[in-house]
């Protein structure tokens, strides 16, 4: 079975993206014999503006981080979306078959483009169109399963309807995917308010741990992370948000069920379950940082590892390309 997972390098990361999907693709490819592709999504994004350096900063900085976390390059074939010009290519064909009522239908595009209206930037076609693009990222390579966040659910969905109807059209050409929601036990929210998820992109860093902050940064956000009335550590997600919340980050970071950690922590301060919370995420954190600087200190390394990720990855995609322009009557030599 062939597996893609990708992540946008539009930000920093957090540990909402570590426990959350990082971790499990670490467990997953080390477990398998299933073949992996890991796509560093840089195309997608750009569908809002991306000061150039940053972008770069972060691209590396994403790839050190996978590699740091456990992805085993040699395994799994990790690389940079736009280092394969087969996946752009692919959605312009792509394009041409989609109907312009499927990507209206978008609600992701709708609410990106709510708050790109109150923020006063640009709504670009790129950001309504890179569902398609999504959709040629995953059947470029025959994919069987995509592992994805109940967000991008319609997307994988709005897949599976093109690779349908080009079979329609053109003949049997495409597998159509399956997909997997990613379940987390609990999800990581924002330290400062937790009844919003953990996010990148929020104005405050304060409620937001990435997992190359220093570790002082780290032990300091977790101090002044926001508690509940009382003193008990319950989990109680409609009533107890902030200590849930630090609950489930304990969890994810030691391995002990939310009943364990109860038990454990009866009759504690919130001040000494802050603390605790905050040794057991840098004791995760610490090692991967460690590592990562290493890559990040060697861009040489980073590039040839993502180098032969793409021409493996193009291996795959080239002759899946070749045979869609065929079937489409398209011409090309070679």
């Amino acid at each position: 079975m062939r597996v893609l997972s990708g992540i946008k390098p539009s930000g920093e990361l957090h540990i909402g993206n570590y426990f959350g999907a990082i971790k499990q693709l670490v467990e997953f490819i080390n477990t398998t014999d299933d073949e992996v592709i890991v796509m560093i999504a840089d195309l997608h994004a750009i569908t809002v503006y991306q000061d150039p350096q940053y972008l770069k900063e972060r691209i590396y900085e994403l790839a050190a981080l996978y590699f740091a976390s456990g992805i085993d390059y040699n395994k799994a074939i990790v690389f940079v979306q736009s280092d394969n010009p087969d996946h752009p290519y692919l959605a312009w064909l792509f394009d041409t078959v989609t109907p312009y009522g499927w990507l209206t239908r978008m609600t992701q595009f709708k609410d990106k483009r709510q708050k790109l209206k109150n923020y006063g930037d640009i709504v670009s076609v790129g950001l309504f169109n890179y569902p398609v693009l999504m959709a040629a990222d995953i059947l470029i390579y025959d994919t069987d399963l995509v592992p994805v966040g109940e967000d991008q659910v319609q997307h994988v969905e709005l897949t599976r309807d093109i690779a349908k109807r080009f079979n329609k059209l053109y003949g049997d050409t495409f597998k159509v995917p399956e997909y997997k929601i990613n379940k987390t036990t609990a999800r990581i929210m924002d330290l400062q308010v937790p009844t919003r998820k953990m996010s990148k992109s929020e104005e405050s860093t304060l409620g937001c741990v990435f997992m190359l902050d220093p570790i002082d940064v780290i032990v300091q956000k977790f101090k002044k992370a926001v508690t509940d009335s009382g003193h008990e550590i319950k989990f109680d997600k409609q009533n107890k948000p902030g200590i849930s919340n630090l609950m489930a980050i304990l969890s994810a970071a030691s391995g002990k069920s939310l009943k364990q950690i109860e038990e454990e922590y009866e009759g504690v301060s919130y001040a000494r379950f802050k603390q605790d919370v905050a040794e057991a995420v840098v004791e995760v954190l610490r090692p991967i940082q460690r590592k990562a600087k290493e890559f990040l200190a060697d861009p040489s390394q980073v590039d040839a590892i993502l180098h032969e990720g793409a021409e493996r990855a193009r291996e795959l995609s080239y002759p899946k390309l070749l045979e869609v322009l065929n079937k489409m009557g398209l011409y090309h030599h070679g």
